[in-house]
């Protein structure tokens, strides 16, 4: 009965995450890989900087914040509000282990490393990882009379792997966490606009030449399994108050 309940509170968060890889898979199947050398217009850069910055260190902070201010702004119970927090702090901490840990097991090469090995100033993806950090800085910046600088500043601040999206999975239980909450609220707008922000950073990692597709279905897998370790205290005292009124109920009976 606990597990079923528990199971119960978590498909709102399903319904909203299983939107968002709808979606995202959909905008993927159009736009599967940039070409790294094309000019950039200022509105399109900056948009994509924007939202990659919005789900990335230190922007995500910015992003936590107004997530976490929502049930204080509807005016939710105090304990109601602390129990989401603590729900989201927990989550959040798994993601980061989480991505930190596959990103060491697997190794995959970003796309900017290939572009990098096809402009000659790289041997190959797998070189590219065997420079220090200052060396992986010069290779990238190599690459700026070929490349827009809205990608090469973010290819200098990522030189670490590629799989999963750490940006996609911030994303993605963005979407679990609150989509699910305004879902089960019955409040679709809200609920639409973090599904259409999440879609854009998605989309906005593959332009700037961080990720494959591949990493961000991933990371909205990775997402779906982190989801499940979160507690539902509302289903634990649920249980416990009908467990009391079934003693209550025997008593009487007796």
């Amino acid at each position: 009965m606990l597990f079923r309940r528990f199971i119960t509170d978590k498909i709102p968060g399903y319904i909203a995450l299983l939107l968002f890889a709808t979606i995202l898979s959909g905008a993927l199947m159009f736009y599967s890989r940039a070409d790294l050398t094309e000019s950039a217009s200022m509105p399109t850069g900056l948009l994509f900087s924007v939202l990659s910055f919005s789900a990335g260190n230190p922007g995500f902070l910015v992003t936590v914040a107004l997530l976490c201010l929502t049930p204080i702004v509807l005016k939710l119970p105090r304990q109601q509000i602390i129990k989401l927090g603590v729900q989201f702090a927990i989550l959040l901490v798994l993601s980061f282990v989480a991505k930190t840990a596959m990103k060491h097991i697997t190794e995959v090469p970003r796309p900017y490393t290939y572009q990098l090995q096809a402009l000659d100033i790289v041997k190959s993806p797998e070189a590219f990882y065997q420079l220090n950090s200052a060396q992986k800085d010069v290779a990238v910046s190599q690459a700026q009379q070929f490349v827009s600088p809205w990608r090469i500043s973010h290819w200098q601040g990522e030189t670490n792997y590629s799989l999963p999206s750490g940006h996609t999975i911030f994303a993605a239980i963005c979407v679990t966490f609150w989509g699910g909450f305004f879902i089960r609220r019955r409040q679709l707008i809200p609920a639409g606009m973090i599904l259409l922000w999440a879609t854009g950073v998605g989309i906005s990692r593959i332009w700037l030449g961080m990720h494959w597709p591949t990493d961000l279905i991933a990371s909205l897998c990775s997402a779906a399994v982190l989801y499940l370790f979160v507690p539902e205290w509302s289903s634990i005292k649920r249980e416990h108050t009908n467990s009391q009124q079934t003693e209550t109920s025997f008593v009487e009976t007796e």
